[in-house]
């Protein structure tokens, strides 16, 4: 079946307009704005079922600093023209069982997820009728799944929630359990190329070539359409690790913690405009010019 929503799920550190930021009177302020107009919230919410007037609820369970959290999503996507939005803020499992929160779930046009702790997310949501309704409106209606950091390594059906960078690549390092379960076949993991987490990538594709590891940078994301159709926004790089083609590896005949080999594995390195289709394995590289992020004339801008 088809989903007619969408899911978009970011890397974390999403670019929220400078207005945000401590150094709002940085010199460097500019080129923040002019990518923020253009970017991921932007598209979250030109992809919205009613623009600017569409119900957006920001959902801060994986974080452990809400109050702080919530409101300054709230102002990003308000200065972007959004007139809708509030935050929902479920804390306890038994608040994902309250009839409020559905309710209010059930008029949203679009969840945005916060980052924080994955695990947080499926023990407190997961089976409940919060989470339930999600997978419905997903599948069913014009809606939009949207994920950082933690809210997009949980999209999945296979999430990594622990195993340090340095180690990755060392058998049993990594630990994966069950996600929300949104899309089938990938394994995702955020704050990619600024942690070094690529090994850990390559240790959840190889225990199951038939999944996808999707590695997402910081203020970068994939917009997925008709469940299978992927687009790369916002203004770094994801990078996909492809196992369908391991020739051979050692994981089944080393020690725990001892090192991983695999031969033939294959990466692909995508940025903004890319697409890639889950269906068929193909990449094809867009031509989408970038927002001139720096003024040229000065030079300390470089």
């Amino acid at each position: 079946m088809i989903p007619k929503g969408k899911l978009i799920i970011i890397g974390g550190a999403v670019d929220k307009g400078s207005f945000t930021d401590s150094d709002i009177n940085n010199k460097n302020s500019d080129k923040h704005i002019k990518f923020f107009e253009t970017g991921i919230l932007r598209r979250l919410i030109n992809e919205s079922k009613h623009k600017e007037q569409s119900r957006i609820e920001v959902i801060t369970t994986a974080s452990k600093i809400p109050k702080e959290v919530g409101p300054e999503y709230v102002k990003a996507l308000e200065s972007l023209g959004a007139t809708n939005v509030g935050v929902l803020d479920i804390e306890k499992r038994d608040q994902a069982l309250l009839q409020e929160s559905v309710d209010r779930l059930r008029a949203a046009d679009v969840v945005m997820f916060t980052g924080g702790d994955q695990l947080r997310l499926t023990s407190i949501l997961g089976g409940t009728p919060f989470h339930k309704l999600i997978l419905s409106k997903y599948q069913n209606e014009e809606f939009i799944f949207a994920g950082t950091s933690a809210g997009a390594a949980a999209a999945s059906n296979n999430m990594i929630y622990q195993g340090s960078s340095s180690e990755a690549l060392l058998k049993g390092e990594v630990k994966i359990t069950s996600g929300l379960g949104l899309i089938d076949d990938v394994v995702i993991d955020t704050h990619f190329v600024h942690r070094g987490r690529i090994g850990r990538l390559f240790q959840a594709v190889v225990g199951n070539p038939i999944v996808l590891g999707i590695g997402l940078g910081e203020d970068t994301g994939l917009l997925i359409t008709d469940g299978h159709m992927m687009e790369a926004i916002g203004s770094g790089l994801v990078i996909l690790v492809d196992g369908q083609q391991i020739k051979d590896t050692n994981i089944t005949q080393v020690e725990m913690s001892q090192p991983i080999s695999i031969k033939n594995l294959i990466v692909h390195v995508m940025s903004m405009g890319d697409i890639y289709d889950l269906q068929t394995s193909e990449m094809t590289i867009g031509a989408v010019a970038y927002p001139q992020l720096v003024k040229k004339e000065d030079p300390d801008d470089y």
